[in-house]
């Protein structure tokens, strides 16, 4: 890889950080792991940050805040969860704020180990602790690109944020940050991997409206054209078995030549439980006649004891990506030594930590790989900076669940619907008098949203209509 040479990253300071919630309500029950979520605040962030040398602009980012995912501990109430991600956004917005001037990356940096031990003295998870700088670290990337007229393609090949050696991950000491993002030329298509919610119905439903959302997994197939799907487990070798095997009769039937990963979410309580799961796997006849149709078994157990377990010695039918336990930075190394070979990418994990993740994959010579995942990410800013990414990062085919569990942009104004639809008009359409996720032939088109100046997005949400911070534990 030939050195690339490219300007100082600029120098900014974050002035002023704003934040606000929508109330997300889910038109279906999503069953994952233990959870059913029906509700769920969606959080907004807006950061003015000032570029030295070259003015002032303004960035958003948004994340849903999804109780028992951050944090499943059956102490802590959703509201608890919910109380914790705002505490996190606060404490990094406090860490931004007036800050003395740094890269983008640099104020990640400099920050990234003191917000993580806060959050630990709380009594928080690690990835609650890590959601705030993630969603503000959207934010200030967006401001930064504004402020240089210029897209996050654009922006990343020159090394805007300003990657470089970090002691936070001194394995990649060396590693050539300006020549490997002037080479990230992302695709302006990706394949949308669809979530198969534990409840969602298998059956074709006769009376379906032509003009509703799909329901069912058959008229969901025939609507978008999915060729890829991710199945959730309960953790019940016997009982995960056996509604496996009446997702993939439905997907044979409907989706010959499918390809599918699936999603323990945490569920699986020991080794010996996981060994069970994996002998009923290479038993199971639909899977023996097609074994490379499955991708990739993600996150089956715990995210505290999945590092100190070796599974090296289980001889999984596929390899095993950590999501929920990609808690720090240093979990991913830790884990690939007790034989885990993959990372998920998600944007309430962060941008630095993708970018880490992917740059040890590619140091990795091929062992390693990185996935994208959804986080329930609805239209608008959330998914199109979610796909950016995905794409940034050279991934083809990413999870999308939240177009199937909100219609459209939910309770967001028709006008801020309608300036998203105006502006990308490749990524949406208009369909059921709602402004809905386009997906055709089971792709979504991200062109407009890459050639965007900022972080992936030409129209911004409506603050007004947001509700106040404080307010979200109560949306769930």
């Amino acid at each position: 890889m030939a050195t690339a040479t490219v300007a100082p990253a600029p120098m900014l300071r974050v002035r002023a950080v704003e934040a606000g919630v929508r109330d997300m309500h889910l038109r279906l029950p999503f069953k994952f792991g233990a959870v059913v979520l029906t509700r769920c605040p969606q959080l907004f962030v807006r950061a003015t940050v000032e570029v030295a040398g070259v003015g002032t602009a303004a960035g958003f980012s948004a994340e849903m805040m999804v109780p028992r995912w951050f944090d499943k501990r059956p102490a802590r109430s959703q509201a608890d969860n919910v109380r914790d991600l705002q505490a996190s956004l606060a404490r990094a917005i406090d860490a931004y704020s007036g800050d003395a001037p740094a890269t983008a990356f640099g104020l990640f940096e400099r920050h990234y180990e003191a917000l993580v031990a806060a959050g630990a003295a709380q009594g928080e998870t690690a990835l609650s602790s890590a959601y705030g700088q993630a969603v503000l670290d959207r934010a200030v990337l967006d401001a930064l690109c504004r402020t240089a007229a210029c897209n996050i393609a654009a922006g990343l090949r020159r090394n805007i944020a300003g990657l470089t050696d970090t002691p936070l991950a001194p394995e990649l000491a060396g590693f050539d940050w300006p020549a490997w993002l002037a080479a990230r030329r992302p695709a302006e298509t990706i394949e949308a991997r669809h979530t198969v919610g534990m409840l969602d119905a298998l059956d074709a439903d006769p009376d379906a409206d032509p003009a509703a959302l799909p329901v069912h997994l058959p008229d969901v197939v025939r609507r978008y054209g999915h060729r890829s799907f991710k199945i959730k487990l309960g953790g019940d070798p016997a009982a995960d078995i056996d509604r496996l095997d009446a997702v993939l009769s439905v997907l044979d039937a409907i989706a010959p030549g499918h390809r599918f990963s699936l999603d323990g979410n945490e569920q699986y309580a020991s080794v010996d439980s996981l060994a069970g799961l994996f002998d009923r796997l290479r038993a199971l006849p639909r899977l023996s006649a097609r074994p490379d149709a499955l991708l990739y078994i993600e996150q089956p157990l715990a995210r505290d004891a999945d590092l100190d377990a070796p599974l090296r010695t289980l001889d999984a039918p596929a390899p095993l990506l950590l999501d929920e336990g990609d808690g720090t930075l240093d979990a991913f190394p830790r884990a690939v030594a007790q034989g885990w070979q993959g990372v998920s990418s998600k944007g309430c994990k962060g941008v630095y930590k993708a970018l880490i993740h992917r740059a040890r994959c590619e140091r990795s010579g091929g062992m390693l790989f990185m996935s994208a995942e959804d986080l329930t990410c609805q239209a608008g800013l959330a998914v199109q900076q979610d796909l950016a990414m995905a794409a940034l990062l050279g991934l083809t085919h990413c999870e999308r669940n939240g177009h199937h569990y909100v219609d459209g942009f939910g309770p967001a104004p028709r006008a801020e619907a309608e300036r998203f639809a105006a502006a990308h008009p490749d990524l949406y359409r208009h369909e059921g008098g709602q402004v809905r996720l386009a997906i055709a032939d089971g792709r979504l088109q991200l062109g407009s949203l890459l050639a965007a100046t900022g972080f992936a997005h030409a129209a911004d949400p409506d603050f007004d209509h947001l509700q106040p911070l404080e307010r979200a534990a109560e949306l769930v």
